[in-house]
């Protein structure tokens, strides 16, 4: 396939990337911006296009991997840049000084309110904290799965209930 048969694809599809791109970024100027870096991507790409194949969905693929990758590295890089002399990386994430006495005082508030759920949502609630899955809770307590779901669902709720109150 030729260059100018490549970009005259682009061109001619190009149009059914915006509204993806909307639906993705939730932003106009994100959409664009999305597109841009799709398109450009896709030139830069083109031996990796297969000729016959369906060029929306590479298209959107390429964008949505975009869009994967940029959500990954904006999430990654929670730290600024303090703009005094020395130029230290500030982390939002930390408190300035923790406070020990605080963080045990809710973890045993947390243990009581865990220790108050009735018997039918805290085991299961137990081993999905310990780290089994849904399949496998539901299987050593011989219930559906959907049952189990819904149990660790009330379990959660009841919970965030309980802490909110004190």
């Amino acid at each position: 396939m030729s260059a100018i048969e490549f970009n005259e694809m682009l061109v001619n599809n190009a149009g059914f990337l915006k509204p993806f791109a909307v639906n993705l970024t939730r932003d106009n100027e994100a959409a664009n911006d999305l597109c841009q870096e799709t398109l450009c991507k896709a030139l830069a790409n083109q031996e990796k296009y297969n000729a016959g194949t369906n060029i929306r969905a590479w298209l959107f693929t390429i964008m949505r991997n975009i869009f994967i990758n940029n959500y990954r590295r904006r999430a990654r890089q929670k730290t600024i840049f303090d703009n005094t002399p020395n130029e230290f990386l500030l982390d939002h994430q930390q408190a300035a000084i923790p406070n020990s006495a605080e963080s045990n005082l809710r973890v045993k508030e947390i243990q009581q309110a865990v220790k108050d759920l009735p018997e039918i949502f805290k085991t299961p609630f137990l081993l999905y904290f310990e780290g089994y899955r849904y399949n496998e809770i539901a299987e050593a307590l011989n219930e559906p799965l959907g049952t189990i779901k819904s149990r660790i669902h009330f379990a959660r709720k009841l919970l965030k209930e309980q802490i909110s109150r004190h």
